[in-house]
């Protein structure tokens, strides 16, 4: 069954516009027919099955948090209240620390690159590869503004979980080995779920790795600077040399050298390609798994009493709002043992990343979909649609 043909056919069907004529003031006539409580009732009542049924078939992408769907949830009083309040105080004030703090790091970045050239390879262009004490400041001080500006937007505690290695029979076996090359302790890449754009500033704090980012990224003022410090593999859509590697290739390329030479920028990859809304793990991409290399899964969760801050069907604008208006924001990380691929993951990728997202899904706590991108803006638009009707 096509998603897409089954959403097209659901929005061309009538929904009756909600009226905000005033009864009272224009009385029904022969003439002018009023609009009766019944009809009301039953615009509401198909929105509402058109919102429960898109949710249905879309469930990695629903916010369940008080706010609801796209944010714009009836509240009561009291909350409305509260972020009130927070809206002009607690805002403008994170607002202006996390804006500091992102400025003291761009100069600090900007300082320790003054003199350098970019490394530029097809179509790439970082700084992460130079050396020395700039790479040093650059690295350090990336980890611990990561962390003040997770602070500055109420994470106050981070709390992390270290499985055992017997989750697993095959990292028994692993452990058993002595004699192991250092080459062999160090992931390939990183590997995480998807819930936020918060997620890039944990993983900075944790290891400040590289990732994987849009191209225009690199031209944004402040952090495109930061990016290239960091080693992000900028998304080229469509090559423009014959020699063009694409993202997989980049990717590899970067793995196989993060392996061999440790002062060499990690990988951390997003291998479902999009966020969720935390509950739901999609199925990966295999650009991850190409090298063989074993990687390192780690399962982010934002536990909430109001506010998700997972990042799902909420505009980003509307997002960054309600986040730096909520007083205390939770996180807490799983991180699990090293992966390493068995020869039959190695000859078949696709292997290798579903049972590394089988094994995230098991020890996360995570419902596995079967759901991707694709579907993810087939269902904002549809709820974008329903919204807009009312």
């Amino acid at each position: 069954m096509n998603m897409d043909s089954d959403l097209k056919d659901m929005s061309k069907e009538p929904l009756s516009p909600r009226r905000d004529t005033n009864l009272e003031d224009h009385p029904a006539t022969k003439d002018q027919p009023s609009t009766s409580t019944s009809d009301v009732a039953s615009t509401s009542h198909s929105d509402s099955n058109n919102i429960q049924e898109l949710e249905q078939k879309y469930a990695a992408f629903v916010r369940h948090d008080m706010y609801g769907t796209m944010g714009r949830g009836p509240l009561p009083w009291t909350q409305k209240i509260i972020t009130g309040f927070a809206l002009i105080t607690l805002f403008p004030l994170r607002l202006v620390l996390a804006t500091l703090v992102v400025v003291l790091y761009y100069l600090i970045c900007k300082a320790c690159t003054l003199f350098s050239v970019p490394k530029r390879e097809d179509e790439q262009e970082d700084y992460a590869h130079i050396g020395g004490w700039r790479r040093k400041v650059i690295f350090w001080f990336g980890r611990v503004l990561g962390r003040a500006l997770l602070f500055v937007f109420g994470f106050y505690w981070i709390n992390e979980t270290y499985r055992n290695p017997d989750i697993d029979s095959k990292f028994d076996h692993e452990l058993e080995v002595t004699e192991k090359s250092e080459e062999s302790d160090r992931p390939g890449a990183i590997i995480s779920n998807h819930v936020s754009h918060l997620d890039i500033l944990y993983h900075m704090s944790s290891s400040f790795p590289s990732f994987v980012a849009k191209r225009s990224v690199g031209k944004l003022p402040l952090v495109g600077l930061i990016s290239k410090c960091l080693g992000c593999i900028y998304v080229q859509r469509e090559a423009k040399s014959a020699d063009f590697k694409g993202v997989s290739g980049v990717v590899n390329d970067r793995i196989n050298e993060s392996r061999q030479d440790k002062s060499a920028p990690m990988v951390m990859l997003f291998p479902e390609g999009t966020t969720t809304n935390g509950d739901y793990i999609l199925p990966f991409k295999t650009g991850a798994f190409l090298s063989k290399a074993p990687v390192l899964p780690v399962i982010l969760r934002y536990p909430y009493r109001r506010f998700s801050p997972a990042w799902d069907t909420i505009s980003g604008r509307r997002h960054v709002i309600l986040l730096l208006c909520q007083f205390v924001n939770n996180i807490t990380v799983v991180r699990l043992p090293l992966y390493h691929p068995s020869q039959e993951e190695k000859e078949n990728p696709k292997l290798y990343a579903e049972n590394v997202r089988r094994l995230m899904a098991r020890e996360g706590d995570l419902k596995m979909s079967d759901i991707g991108l694709p579907e993810k803006r087939v269902y904002h638009a549809a709820v974008h649609g329903l919204f807009a009707q009312r």
